[in-house]
């Protein structure tokens, strides 16, 4: 299946030094991908002649003439850079021309165009970031990790939903099992809006788990879960610290004396390994779910590897029909809540 991606070419910490790379190695591993660079024509074309590559019926270029600084405030971005490499992107995904969008510019201006352009899928009243990480069982996908630091219980319902499907059609995973986080595993916990949203879960047609706890993240105990979105990137932010302090703790003890050398030497393939499965570039590129179509964000510091990883995550949501299993799957809940509704309405009247 033939898909076209726009790169925001001028986002990020590198820009088109990491992007272009990246977007090349993208299109030799995938002979149906095209790709469309956006951004500033020159700095693109200079990039691709250092490489001493041109541009073909796979590869192009679409100018754009202004960029989106990474500490612009969202609103200016929105207001003030109608011509933004990031925008213009976004507008090749709304006009059909592109599949889906990959930016690793500013996250709060990326979210804010993106849901103004694109707007959200009916029954969704936020976008939320999903993003991967690494756990016991392979990996796990959590949202919200940002966009929404306030949430109700029926938009964290949606993002159940939008998660459920996000894993059924790029995992394949026909029932992935949904998990709540909380302060503990009991229903009881937890606040009201946590409660509410447990009971919500219940009667919904995922195949909710239940409440879990920090520690099951890591543990893979389900495919999905689910939280605001402060909660979500506390969470992700320590284990991107927690990651690092493993790394340098490592290091320092292999390094302590002459046997701990030899011993880190002898076990190099282990720690090769191991350094392999931690790696934050294998899990790069969070979701936009939510909107009429496919936007993902690249850490801002990402190498052409860790981009890369991203591009592969848009073209996957491309080709795995995600947008329409999230919105069949609306359809279904709003109906069960619509019967809900009817349903208690006539008890009451009976009661009566």
């Amino acid at each position: 299946m033939d898909i076209t991606l726009a790169i925001d070419a001028m986002g990020g910490d590198h820009g088109p030094h990491v992007i272009i790379p990246a977007a090349l190695k993208a299109i030799q591993f995938d002979d149906q991908l095209n790709i469309v660079l956006v951004g500033l024509s020159d700095t693109i074309e200079a990039e691709l002649k250092s490489l001493n590559i041109s541009t073909s019926s796979r590869l192009r270029i679409h100018h754009a003439s202004e960029v989106v600084a990474m500490d612009e405030q969202p609103q200016s971005a929105l207001k003030n850079k109608k011509d933004s490499s990031m925008r213009v992107a976004i507008n090749l995904v709304k006009s059909g021309e592109a599949s889906a969008c990959v930016s690793a510019g500013n996250t709060g201006a990326l979210m804010a165009i993106a849901r103004f352009v694109l707007k959200t899928l009916p029954g969704i009243d936020r976008p939320a970031i999903a993003g991967v990480f690494p756990c016991q069982k392979g990996k796990i996908y959590i949202l919200d990790l940002g966009a929404n630091a306030d949430c109700t219980a029926e938009q964290l319902l949606q993002f159940a939903v939008m998660g459920s499907m996000l894993v059924s059609c790029v995992e394949n995973k026909e029932n992935p099992t949904i998990g709540l986080l909380n302060i503990g595993s009991e229903d009881i916990k937890g606040n009201e809006v946590v409660k509410k949203t447990g009971e919500l879960l219940r009667a919904s047609h995922l195949n909710f788990y239940g409440n879990i706890e920090g520690n099951d993240i890591f543990k893979g105990t389900t495919d999905v879960v689910v939280c605001d979105g402060f909660v979500g990137n506390v969470a992700l932010k320590a284990a991107e610290g927690l990651i690092q302090m493993m790394g340098r703790f490592l290091a320092q003890e292999f390094k302590r004396n002459l046997l701990t050398k030899l011993m880190a030497f002898v076990s190099m393939p282990v720690l090769k390994s191991f350094k392999k499965r931690m790696d934050p570039r294998n899990y790069n590129g969070a979701s936009f779910l939510g909107l009429r179509g496919i936007v993902v964000k690249s850490h801002g510091g990402a190498d052409s590897i860790a981009f890369l990883n991203a591009i592969h995550t848009a073209v996957d949501e491309s080709r795995s029909g995600v947008l329409k299993r999230i919105a069949q799957q609306l359809e279904i809940e709003h109906i069960q809540s619509q019967q809900a509704t009817v349903s208690g309405t006539n008890n009451t009247t009976d009661n009566e």
